[in-house]
């Protein structure tokens, strides 16, 4: 076995190409066997074996820093660098599903949010250059999707206008697209467009063309355009090198020889070198080769020798969205669909295939899909835009003054909302009802239940004049959670004996948490205190019934799944003040920091957001305002 005796990347550097083939066969069997057993990103990582064990032979990390974009690629890099424990993959304690800083100087991003590499290694060799560090390289590795997104395209802009800075770009193209072009041509070429002689005549034979009476420039630029048609024919690198990028490639993402050759001569340029690489998503593993859908991107644990998943799945909040999409589209025809590069994730494969046009997929661009949904609203019909909560951040600013600022009636459905665990700080859904709390008009509902999924979409999409949003889990939806009464717009999921006058707490449940809730108002009844239970659906605005029943009761409690500061508690608070309602109120939510991965249930109990937690607090609480009142003097009359 050769896997257990790689300890860094320099031990690779003493295989040869023959042991280097054995060693990618091991690391694929290794992967197949762990994250089939702890679930994680399999297909990504099956198809970028030999491309990584490539650079780490070619590149010097640390010293060096190769990137990967969105991450979620990074395995066979975790593999090579000393990490090969993949038992607690994902799980507290174990390694990240993402590069980690925390676990390895050999990581470097960490946000595995897409299309943010090129930014990063842009900086990065600008601080190479500042510093005069010569010996020091850059190399980012970005998917053909991840080039979907604007942020990669500006970075290009600003990496292809500096001729001279030392940058590699590792494109791993898994669409399989182009067939490779290998043989001595193909190689003869590409070295020619990487070295500095080539770059010298070219500026040489321009000069003296140039200086040629009047045939010289017409000359150059007929021959130019030659030269360029001649390249395009051969390989598809015309759009790379119209930025001013060099290109090498296609090349065979699972020739090592190949990448080492072309990285190799990538690494000796002096400026910026696109290397194109054709990689197959889920190589060597069959299942994950012959799964139409995404090639098992991403699984939860499985059984290795059929792929098929451990357990059945039950019901998930997203599959509830997806069978209600599908009727919304059966009964209205101007319901369309938005999806940046996640239709399966976000659940609106169904609606794909029941709709196929009336569904837009426009890459990883959510920036783009918030405006051009107000575009399609502006032109009549309702967008529903469904993506992870995480994602959505992006577009802040199109969601703001694009679609709110006209009035659009656009539907955001974010899914994965509140805290989602094992996938790390960066997808953990804590930041959307902060962040969407300060932009006017527009709706928000958290459903509490599969029911109330399907009821608050569809009030969502009759709005026509504002942005609504539906955020709600990951995972299983709970059980239904009837409501025993109303409040204004509210439902009241516990309300105390009719023969209390001014019960003791009220409970504001935001979302899923409703069954926490629920059994918070039960622990606390154990303790002789009473309270009501209010489901608002919608918690922006703040439901104008909310005051006067607050005033009713001696403290507020507000319970989310998101981000404490600016959330819905804040909402609640600054409601109540303008409407001269001084009560005592206590908000629980997510603390303002990143959560490290773990099992959610793991993580909702470190951070405290569980119901013994609340209802100790709670207690603790009223307990206090009970000895102040004792405390108090009696009232005189003069």
């Amino acid at each position: 076995m050769l896997l257990p005796r790689i300890k860094g990347p320099r031990d690779l550097d003493r295989l040869s190409q023959e042991e280097l083939t054995q060693l990618a066969a091991e690391i694929r069997s290794f992967l197949v066997d762990a994250v089939s057993k702890t679930g994680g990103h399999l297909g990504p990582n099956l198809g970028v074996v030999e491309l990584t064990i490539a650079l780490h032979r070619v590149f010097e990390s640390p010293k060096d820093k190769v990137l990967f974009d969105t991450g979620h690629q990074a395995y066979v890099h975790k593999l090579l660098t000393g990490r090969q424990d993949f038992a607690g993959l994902r799980s507290k304690g174990g390694l990240s599903g993402y590069p980690s800083r925390a676990e390895s100087e050999h990581d470097v991003i960490e946000n595995s949010h897409a299309s943010t590499v090129l930014g990063w290694a842009d900086g990065l060799a600008k601080a190479n250059e500042v510093l005069g560090r010569e010996d020091h390289h850059v190399a980012a590795v970005i998917g053909d999707g991840a080039l979907t997104g604007g942020m990669a395209w500006e970075a290009l802009n600003n990496i292809a206008a500096a001729k001279d800075r030392p940058l590699v770009i590792v494109v791993n193209d898994n669409e399989r697209s182009y067939g490779p072009t290998i043989g001595g041509l193909a190689n003869h070429l590409a070295t020619l467009r990487t070295t500095d002689g080539y770059e010298r005549f070219l500026a040489r034979g321009k000069e003296l063309l140039e200086r040629t009476p009047v045939v010289g420039k017409p000359l150059f630029e007929t021959l130019h355009g030659a030269k360029k048609g001649l390249k395009d024919f051969i390989a598809p690198q015309g759009m790379f090198e119209d930025l001013g990028l060099k290109y090498i490639g296609p090349i065979d993402g699972h020739d090592i020889e190949a990448l080492e050759s072309a990285l190799t001569r990538a690494k000796r340029f002096s400026g910026p070198v696109i290397v194109h690489c054709l990689t197959q998503k889920g190589r060597g593993y069959t299942h994950a080769e012959q799964d139409e859908a995404d090639r098992f991107h991403g699984i939860g644990p499985i059984h290795p020798d059929t792929g098929l998943p451990v357990k059945t799945a039950a019901a998930s909040w997203t599959s509830v969205f997806a069978d209600e999409m599908v009727k919304l589209g059966h009964e209205r025809e101007d319901i369309v669909a938005i999806t940046a590069a996640m239709l399966h994730p976000v659940g609106l494969k169904k609606f794909a295939d029941t709709f196929p046009d009336r569904i837009y997929d426009v890459g990883i661009a959510e920036q783009h899909a918030a405006t051009s949904a107000a575009g399609l609203a502006t032109g009549g019909v309702h967008p529903v835009f469904a993506v992870y909560a995480t994602f959505l951040n992006r577009a802040f600013d199109q969601v703001l003054m694009d679609v709110a600022l006209h009035k659009c009636g656009v539907t955001f459905v974010l899914d994965r909302a509140g805290v989602t665990g094992d996938d790390g700080a960066s997808h953990n859904g804590m930041w959307d009802m902060s962040i969407l709390q300060v932009v006017p008009g527009l709706r928000l509902a958290a459903p509490r239940d599969a029911e109330q999924l399907r009821a608050q979409l569809r009030e969502a999409v009759e709005v026509k004049d504002a942005p609504t949003v539906v955020r709600y889990s990951k995972g299983v939806v709970g059980p239904a959670v009837p409501a025993v009464g109303k409040a204004g717009g509210m439902d009241v999921l516990r309300a105390p004996a009719p023969e209390v006058i001014r019960p003791d707490v009220l409970i504001v449940s935001v979302g899923a948490l409703a069954p926490m809730c629920l059994e918070i108002a039960g622990l606390l009844d154990k303790q002789g205190i009473t309270s009501t239970v209010v489901d608002p659906r919608w918690v922006k605005p703040v439901d104008e019934a909310l005051a006067p029943l607050a005033e009713r009761h001696r403290v507020v409690v507000t319970v989310e799944d998101n981000g404490r500061t600016g959330g819905v508690g804040a909402a609640v608070a600054q409601a109540l003040r303008d409407a001269g309602v001084d009560v005592p109120l206590r908000d629980f939510g997510i603390p303002q920091r990143f959560l490290d991965h773990a099992l959610r249930k793991e993580i909702m109990a470190e951070i405290g957001l569980t119901a013994p937690d609340i209802a100790r607090q709670v207690t603790g609480l009223v307990a206090k305002l009970d000895g102040r009142y004792e405390n108090e003097p009696a009232a005189t009359v003069d």
